[in-house]
């Protein structure tokens, strides 16, 4: 039947529904707090965007951001909005002073968008600019005026006074992770030397830059002396480390672009081919670039992104008229990595023996890599293993939010998965028995390794994350003391030779119920036994109860009420104090005296709770 088609089908939604109704051409996806990139982040982003702009254009050195119970505020002392325009500023799309480039040569934001996306998806928004003595103030609720103040006078200095809670009906039960809200203000630092950033009473501020930025986020030394280099426009900072891959950050007017861009591309070109004409030796970009860890940020005029939430350049031109970014950024590096280098000769041998020593082990794995390629294609051909999705990508080639891989151990629990999943965006990958102890293994375990070359294989990220088939790596094993250990294997495999997937924020493991309570009414689902003692409560008088003991207990029909739009992801952060090097030595190396000792300490605790 062909549906009706006339002029009632055509509708004009305000900017506040159409926000509303398509909150991810704003924000992102949404999430629950979980997951660094989850809209709530996106949200307090926009908001202190403009007050960095503010300190980006000479005005105020200080900006003061509190999270509480769900409630954000941010007061800056910048110039404030002008008060007759606070309204249009802060409720009519394309409203703003950034379509002046002389006012905001190089914001962050230029299209006006991102406060008015916070005033929508708030039940509660709130915005006070004081300026020159007086002060005004709104306040919205999912953008529409529920209060607004005439001009007053003040004592208070110029800035601005932000204060929104996101939306329950939007984003659902949501949580702010205060790790993810620290790292966020850390860069709005790392990248704006002499800006002080308050953040719920603790005080975040950076004299060096980059080289601050990369000394936070390294795990462990680097093999030689950080390389840091500023200019008109550009800095950058680099070092090697021990670790498999590459590892780096890139900003643009202070923006955080997690998925790179034009700057990055051409920041890693640059690297490279400096490095092979300065020692005059043809090397071969993977092995320049193997554990590499660094940092470029650039300013660019009127930047233009590839989606409202900023996460990726596409400009290909500094400003209009002016040199490429690739040019910018090549002249740049070409310059300056080559004179630090001739400058400072202990670096530049400490570099060339880094490289040499990941040229050998390359060509020493040269025939197991080709060996395993080979297995895991004809494998692939007819594997069972490997359960996939038909989408990975949206239309530009970035990958989908909900793109996911469950990686589960077993023929019954790969089975109730693969019957449940939604087929679009949601592979599985059956592991055969439990996986080897990877660590203290070089990388040649990985080809070497049936189950391991396969999982690799799956996820093609032998050359990095830059062709990652899937966004979430779910680890989906039984809650017992296997699929705990097999949780470990894992995660050590992970962190040994791919440690920019749990960098990242791709990987995550899947929460199932461990206990059904029902009755004839109602079927309740429990995660804990404090779940299960009040679902027995509210089901009185005799529910039946069942304990899950794996994931092949759970029958298709079941299952896919956990792994749909309510499933519970953990997921697997590396807090920025811990060394993986110390982690993977203390939990999977060999002392076991001392693992012993803190297990047996550790159990003693939770049985006097549980009293």
């Amino acid at each position: 039947m062909v549906e009706n088609y006339s002029e009632d089908s055509i509708r004009t939604l305000d900017w506040q529904e159409h926000i509303r109704l398509r909150p991810g051409m704003y924000i992102g996806k949404l999430g629950d707090g979980s997951a660094p990139d989850d809209g709530i982040y996106i949200l307090v982003k926009e908001v202190v965007d403009n007050s960095i702009d503010e300190f980006a254009m000479g005005a105020g050195t200080e900006i003061i951001v509190t999270v509480e119970e769900g409630k954000v505020t941010v007061r800056d002392y910048g110039r404030g909005i002008p008060l007759g325009k606070l309204v249009d500023a802060s409720s009519k799309m394309n409203t703003g002073a950034k379509y002046d480039s002389e006012a905001f040569k190089k914001a962050v934001g230029l299209n006006g968008v991102g406060i008015k996306a916070v005033n929508a998806l708030s039940e509660v928004f709130e915005i006070q600019s004081f300026r020159e003595g007086k002060t005004k103030y709104v306040r919205y609720s999912r953008a529409r005026i529920v209060e607004e103040r005439d001009i007053e006078p003040t004592e208070e200095p110029d800035g601005t006074r932000v204060t929104f809670v996101a939306d329950k009906e939007v984003f659902g039960n949501y949580h702010y992770i205060a790790e993810y809200l620290e790292t966020m203000m850390k860069n709005y630092v790392f990248l704006n030397t002499g800006l002080t950033i308050w953040f719920n009473g603790n005080k975040f501020f950076s004299k060096r830059g980059l080289y601050d930025l990369l000394m936070e986020n390294m795990n462990g030394e680097g093999i030689y002396p950080i390389i840091h280099l500023k200019g008109d426009d550009i800095e950058i900072a680099m070092t090697h480390g021990r670790q498999y891959g590459e590892e780096y950050y890139s900003f643009v007017n202070g923006q955080h672009t997690t998925q790179g861009g034009t700057h990055l591309a051409a920041f890693r070109e640059a690297v490279g081919k400096t490095i092979r004409d300065f020692y005059k030796k043809d090397f071969d970009t993977s092995d320049i670039r193997t554990s590499i860890i660094g940092a470029i940020s650039i300013k660019v005029q009127e930047p233009v992104f590839e989606s409202q939430t900023k996460t990726k350049l596409g400009s290909k031109d500094m400003a209009p008229g002016g040199p490429t970014v690739r040019n910018f950024i090549m002249d740049f590096v070409t310059k300056e990595l080559d004179n630090y280098l001739y400058r400072n000769p202990d670096t530049a041998e400490l570099l060339r023996k880094k490289i040499e020593e990941t040229e050998r082990e390359r060509k020493a794995m040269a025939g197991v890599q080709k060996i395993a390629r080979e297995r895991a294609k004809q494998v692939s051909l007819h594997n069972r293993k490997l359960r996939d999705c038909r989408v990975h990508f949206n239309t530009n080639h970035e990958l989908k939010n909900e793109s996911s891989i469950f990686i589960t151990e077993g023929d019954s629990a790969s089975g109730s998965i693969t019957k449940s999943r939604d087929v679009n965006t949601q592979a599985v990958f059956s592991l055969r028995g439990k996986p080897l102890n990877s660590y203290g293994l070089t990388k040649k375990v990985v080809y070497e390794n049936e189950e391991f070359n396969l999982l690799q294989a799956a996820l093609n990220i032998e050359n990095g994350l830059e062709d990652l088939r899937y966004n979430n790596v779910i680890i989906a094993t039984d809650a017992d003391v296997d699929g705990m250990h097999i949780r470990l294997l894992l995660l050590t495999f992970f962190l040994q030779f791919f440690p920019d997937l749990v960098r990242g924020g791709h990987v995550y493991i899947l929460q199932t119920p461990l206990f059904r309570v029902r009755n004839k009414r109602e079927t309740r689902y429990c995660y804990s036994d404090a779940e299960r003692e009040n679902a027995i409560k509210a089901l009185s008088p005799k529910p039946e109860i069942t304990r899950f003991k794996g994931l092949g207990e759970i029958s298709p029909e079941e299952f896919v009420h956990f792994i749909g739009k309510d499933m519970r992801l953990e997921p697997v952060r590396i807090s920025k104090g811990d060394s993986i090097e110390e982690v993977l030595n203390y939990y999977m190396g060999k002392n076991t005296p001392e693992r012993q000792d803190f297990i047996i300490e550790n159990l003693y605790i939770e049985k006097d709770e549980l009293r």
